[in-house]
C-alpha cells in the first residue's frame, strides 16, 4: 500500500510496486505483449543498477547513464531510454513523482536500417511462377499462390498469415479481420485476384482444422519456418537469390510500392497495424533513398 508523502510532495510507494504498476498499465491499456513487458522490466532493472531507486532518481543521476551505457549499441540505448521515459511519464501521471527527470536521459539518434526490397520485376517473376504452378489445381500450388497474394497484396506479418483462422476469411467480403501484435485487431483489404485464389484454396483445403492454412495433422497451422522455406524455394526457381526473400521483405514491398503509388502515410500505418506512425515513416526513408540513388545514377553530375 502506498505511503503518504509530506505535504507538497508526491506520494511514496516502494520501487517494485511502482514498476509493477507501470507494467500492468502497459499490458492493460496499450496491449503490450509478454516479450515487450519482459524487455521493459529488464530495461528498468538495468537503470536501477546504476542510479538506484528510480522513484528517487534526479536529473544528475539519469545523466550518468550516458557514461554507464556508453558501450551499448545505439538501438539498445534508444530502447532503454524509451522505457525510462514512459516509466517516468507514468509516475508523473499517477502522482508517484512530482517531476519528470527524463529530459536528462541520453538522446541517441539511431537510424533504423532500411528494409531490403524486391523490384517490381522480381515480384512479377515470383507471381508468374506461382500462378503457373497453381494452374495445375494442386492444393500445395494454390496454397502457395494465396500465401504470396496475402503477403504482398495485404501486407500481413508472417505470424498473422500462418495463424489466420477460417472465421476471419468470409468468402465474399473484401476485407480480412487480422489480430496483430498486442492482440490489436485491424481490417485489411483483399484484392479481387487474391479473393479468387482464396476461393480456390477454400475448395481444395478440405474441412479439417480451424486455420486457413492447417498443418498436416489439421490440429495446428502452417509454421513460420515452413513459410520461409516455401517462399525461398519459389524465389530460387524464379531466378531470385533466396536470401533476398522472406515474408517480411514482401511486407516491405507491399508498403513501399503503395507509398510510391501515392498512398497516405496514415492509411499505410493502419494497413500495416503499426501502433506508432514513426515505425511507418521508415518507408519514407526508403523512398528518399531510392530517389537519391536515381539522381546519383542518372543525373549528369550525380557521379561527381
Amino acid at each position: 500500500m502506498a505511503l503518504t508523502a509530506p505535504t507538497g510532495k508526491a506520494p511514496l510507494v516502494q520501487k517494485a510496486e511502482a514498476e509493477e504498476r507501470f507494467l500492468q498499465m502497459m499490458a492493460a491499456e496499450r496491449g503490450a505483449a509478454a516479450n515487450t513487458l519482459a524487455a521493459y522490466a529488464r530495461d528498468l532493472a538495468a537503470a536501477r543498477e546504476v542510479v538506484g531507486d528510480l522513484l528517487q532518481a534526479d536529473r544528475q543521476s539519469l545523466g550518468s547513464l550516458a557514461g554507464a551505457w556508453a558501450d551499448l549499441a545505439p538501438s539498445s540505448l534508444s530502447r532503454r531510454c524509451s522505457a525510462l521515459r514512459q516509466f517516468f511519464g507514468f509516475c508523473l501521471d499517477e502522482g508517484l513523482r512530482a517531476d519528470d527527470p527524463s529530459e536528462a536521459l541520453p538522446n541517441p539518434r539511431a537510424r533504423r536500417p532500411l528494409p531490403r526490397l524486391l523490384s517490381f520485376d522480381e515480384i512479377e517473376a515470383m507471381f508468374a511462377l506461382a500462378e503457373n504452378d497453381a494452374s495445375s489445381d494442386k492444393p500445395e500450388a494454390v496454397r502457395m499462390l494465396v500465401l504470396l497474394e496475402l503477403l504482398y497484396g495485404s501486407g500481413l506479418r508472417a505470424t498473422e498469415l500462418v495463424s489466420l483462422p477460417l472465421s476471419a476469411v468470409p468468402r465474399d467480403a473484401p476485407l480480412l479481420t487480422i489480430t496483430g501484435k498486442g492482440g490489436q485487431q485491424r481490417m485489411v483489404p483483399v484484392s479481387g485476384r487474391a479473393r479468387q485464389a482464396l476461393s480456390r484454396w477454400l475448395d481444395l483445403r478440405g474441412g479439417g482444422g480451424k486455420f486457413l492454412f492447417p498443418s498436416r495433422g489439421a490440429t495446428g497451422h502452417l509454421t513460420r519456418v515452413r513459410l520461409f522455406q516455401l517462399l525461398r524455394s519459389l524465389a530460387a526457381r524464379a531466378g531470385i537469390a533466396p536470401e533476398k526473400v522472406s515474408p517480411h521483405v514482401l511486407r516491405h514491398a507491399f508498403a513501399t510500392h503503395l507509398l510510391e503509388g501515392g498512398a497516405d502515410l496514415r492509411i499505410l500505418q493502419t494497413l500495416l497495424g503499426h501502433a506508432d506512425i514513426a515505425t511507418t515513416q521508415i518507408y519514407t526513408h526508403v523512398e528518399s533513398a531510392r530517389l537519391v540513388a536515381l539522381v546519383n545514377e542518372r543525373h549528369p553530375l550525380g557521379g561527381g
